[in-house]
């Protein structure tokens, strides 16, 4: 009889466990899918004017979009247009109305 009691909490002690290890990878992945829907959101309302930064801190104004890349003036340097991927805008701004 203590043998049966004994496999039964050694079943439970894993079920425990599973359960655990379950709920830790679902709040683990839960902040990324949120960062996620954010940036598709930020680059779906991606316009032609917008003033953007990117992941290594600069801050520039959007000329063109494509599918992909972006074309980025920095500066108030008319000359100094340089395309960029879309992954690497962090934040937008829109232009004040």
């Amino acid at each position: 009889m203590n043998a049966i009691l004994m496999e039964g909490l050694g079943f439970g002690l894993i079920a425990v466990y599973a359960v655990f290890i379950i709920a830790m990878f679902w709040l683990m992945g839960r902040p990324q899918k949120k960062e996620q829907k954010r940036l598709q959101a930020l680059m779906a309302s991606l316009a032609v004017g917008d003033t953007i930064k990117t992941t290594s801190g600069f801050y520039g104004v959007v000329i063109d979009i494509t599918d992909d890349m972006v074309i980025v003036e920095f500066g108030n340097n008319k000359n100094c247009r340089i395309p960029m991927d879309k992954a690497a805008i962090t934040d937008v701004e829109k232009p004040e109305e």
